[in-house]
């Protein structure tokens, strides 16, 4: 039987969502969390790849048992988890569904922190030059306007291709921070946070809103702006069509 997992995590502490040599992963400590309560091997699919350091208030990952899995799972998995880790919800779902092939939309938000504040240092990045909105939610008009993101994607990354479809993205100011959110389809390996650090170029006029355009059609990571610090980013939703419900 295939379930669906949802939950949420402080990435502070881990090496990104992927289980790999040598460093702690999200994954990793569900899998293991999982196999032990379940008392088999399971390992989840998450319905994407979180970089280290970047937190979400929602994500989706599936796995496979042969064990009926009760209610009161979601209870002792939350009682055998670290404090950073949380588990909102625990559903089957028919067989064929893919935590990360079947996600419709997955959307983004970065927090951008314009006073210092000791409570949210680790959870926003600290920039206390001036932006300029206006200029900035302009850019987020341009980028409707393409779907070929290779100048945000990190460099040597193995995808078949760069397309992106980018439904939302917004800027907007709440008391001394800007939030911008932004949802596609798919998002490649470090662009949201290279997209952030384009736009904040722009906002204090390091490069015009126009510059965007030639930006994208570079297709050169190199024009780019810089990358923002993973500990403003958040993977907040994740959307599914109704079809892989039982």
């Amino acid at each position: 039987m295939r379930y669906f997992i949802e939950l949420s995590y402080n990435g502070k502490a881990y090496h990104g969502w992927q289980i790999q040599p040598n460093a702690i992963s999200v994954q990793e400590v569900l899998d293991n969390a999982l196999s032990k309560l379940l008392r088999s091997k399971i390992s989840v699919m998450g319905a994407g790849r979180t970089d280290a350091g970047v937190h979400a208030s929602q994500m989706f990952a599936h796995f496979d048992t042969d064990s009926l899995v009760e209610d009161k799972l979601l209870f002792k998995l939350n009682s055998f988890l670290p404090n950073d880790i949380a588990i909102h919800n625990i559903f089957q779902v028919k067989d064929e569904a893919h935590a990360r092939f079947d996600a419709s939309s997955r959307t983004y938000i970065y927090k951008v922190s314009q006073q210092k504040n000791v409570f949210n240092s680790d959870f926003a990045f600290s920039h206390h030059k001036h932006l300029d909105l206006k200029a900035m939610n302009e850019a987020c008009e341009i980028l409707l306007k393409y779907n070929d993101f290779q100048c945000f994607s990190k460099v040597h990354t193995d995808v078949k291709t760069y397309n992106c479809n980018i439904m939302f993205s917004q800027w907007e100011c709440k008391d001394d921070q800007l939030f911008f959110t932004i949802k596609a389809d798919r998002f490649l390996r470090n662009m949201v946070r290279a997209i952030v650090g384009t736009m904040i170029n722009i906002g204090i006029g390091k490069m015009n809103v126009e510059d965007l355009h030639n930006i994208i059609k570079s297709k050169n990571r190199g024009e780019a702006g810089f990358s923002v610090p993973a500990h403003g980013l958040y993977l907040t939703k994740i959307e599914y069509p109704n079809t892989i419900n039982i």
